[in-house]
């Protein structure tokens, strides 16, 4: 999961991207980049860290240009190397920076097309640089003089006939302007926004609606699927929702776990979502298991605190923050490899005793999906002196890969996969185990929108928008194999 802004100004923008891309940096801790066009010529910089890390206040002051994008990367499709960083950068057809979150399933194809039938040579790992080929080699094809708004629409538009996966993007295009496109089924979320200034609107495009409330943009909405926007460098907005479109399948991972939860997407509250998540799993707690003797309900910090509030009230146990966390460690389930990934558990959370100690406990997490963390948690709870350790998962199992962005691609790393929620039970070591049903998820995520009639939820139903090829997941198990070997052979070196 990575995350994209852009903004189209009336004043340089480097700092506000700055800005956009702290807030953004949940989505990423890997690296981060940013590129402004100034005039005719673009500025860049971008390296391996946190925002803070890669830019110093002198780097930021020479990125100059009213136009710009930002990203935060964590490594999905490609290698953890500098130059895989983004916004990513070619000079023909006119010169194109480029920035994507989500990932395309039919990458290793698209790479050899453009080498042997575009005569273009992707340099690195990185899905991003397929894409933003891609859409510079559309975009040569459909220039007539000068490079016009219904030209970018149409180069867009062979990305989307070239392009499977879900993915968001942002891109500034040297005397054009400043483009944004999501994919046909809206798997990946990307929203517009616009302010007032003395000099005229001034425009923003973003993974979350969050950056827009803290930069004082108004939202406008989110794109569509399908749907491209132009902010041309005299100003002008234009939107162009393409025939290829699909119906909305928004990841449902978003509202589980990634976007903050003071954002809007899709016309959905987080917050709200999270909330009848919580309502959800225990009414299913309280079916199943009326009689129940759970004496706290304690969240796994921080996503799972806001289901766990109306949770706690409708089974009538008292809420308890049991476990605080080094809010200066990374997120676990994007750290790059299982081994760091388990040494990070107990340097990032300890516990209260006194909220554990003779106590029946209900832990709740937003989801599980290698188990690693639960697990540790579980054991931290008995030896801080619980009674009973039962654990809730506001999402289903997790049994499948997801191939749109979310570092989960291997079906063997993650827990449910091949095991029944019995079995599931016994390895993390809880006392009891819930798990919340996908159709109530749905409903929960849902609520009153009905135009989202689907949800890419693959990663708990094994059954993807896009379709996959035959021996896909098995070719990315291989490639997962190779990666995780060849990191143990680096860390024993």
């Amino acid at each position: 999961m990575c995350g994209i802004v852009g903004i189209a100004g009336r004043a340089p923008v480097a700092a506000r991207l700055y800005d956009a891309m702290t807030i953004l940096q949940h989505r990423g801790q890997d690296a981060a980049g940013m590129t402004t066009l100034d005039g005719g010529r673009m500025r860049s910089a971008r390296g391996l860290g946190l925002v803070r890390d890669v830019f110093s206040e002198s780097s930021v002051a020479g990125l100059t240009g009213e136009y710009g994008i930002g990203h935060v990367r964590y490594p999905t499709a490609g290698l953890d190397q500098p130059d895989e960083a983004q916004p990513m950068y070619v000079n023909s057809p006119c010169g194109i920076s480029l920035g994507h979150n989500g990932n395309l399933i039919n990458s290793e194809v698209l790479s050899r097309e453009l080498f042997e039938e575009d005569r273009r040579h992707i340099n690195t790992e990185s899905d991003s640089e397929v894409l933003l080929n891609c859409l510079a080699h559309e975009l040569s094809q459909h220039t007539s003089n000068g490079i016009h708004p219904v030209d970018v629409f149409n180069a867009v538009d062979g990305v989307f006939r070239r392009c499977r996966g879900g993915y968001a993007t942002v891109a500034v295009i040297a005397g054009v302007g400043l483009l944004g496109f999501r994919d046909p089924h809206g798997i990946r979320p990307i929203v517009l926004g616009r302010r007032e200034s003395p000099d005229g609107p001034e425009y923003i495009l973003a993974s979350e609606s969050v950056v827009l409330d803290i930069l004082d943009f108004e939202l406008v909405g989110d794109l569509a699927p399908g749907e491209s926007v132009l902010i041309t460098v005299d100003g002008e907005l234009h939107r162009h929702v393409s025939d290829r479109a699909e119906g909305y399948s928004p990841c449902m991972f978003e509202f589980v776990y990634f976007a903050r939860p003071d954002s809007m997407i899709d016309d959905l509250s987080v917050y709200k979502a999270r909330l009848r998540m919580g309502e959800a799993l225990a009414e299913r707690i309280l079916n199943e298991w009326p009689d129940h003797d759970i004496d706290a309900v304690i969240p796994v910090p921080d996503t799972s605190r806001t289901a766990c509030l109306p949770l706690a009230h409708m089974l009538g146990a008292k809420y308890r923050e049991g476990l605080m966390k080094n809010r200066y460690i990374g997120r676990t389930f994007i750290m790059p490899g299982q081994e760091e990934r388990a040494r990070s558990v107990r340097r990032k959370l300890n516990t209260i005793s006194l909220e554990f100690r003779n106590k029946n406990v209900l832990l709740v997490d937003d989801s599980i999906v290698r188990g690693t963390t639960s697990k540790q948690i579980v054991q931290m709870a008995r030896e801080a002196g619980a009674k009973k350790v039962y654990l809730a998962s506001a999402s289903p199992p997790v049994r499948y890969p997801n191939v749109y962005g979310i570092d989960m691609p291997a079906a063997s790393e993650l827990i449910a996969s091949g095991r029944s929620e019995e079995q599931i039970r016994e390895h993390i070591g809880a006392d009891r185990l819930i798990y919340q049903e996908l159709g109530d998820l749905e409903r929960a995520v849902r609520g009153k929108n009905e135009r989202l009639t689907g949800f890419d939820s693959s990663c708990f139903s094994g059954q993807y928008v896009t379709g996959l090829e035959d021996g896909y997941l098995e070719a990315l198990e291989a490639r997962r194999a190779d990666a995780v070997r060849k990191e143990r052979r680096q860390n024993s070196s």
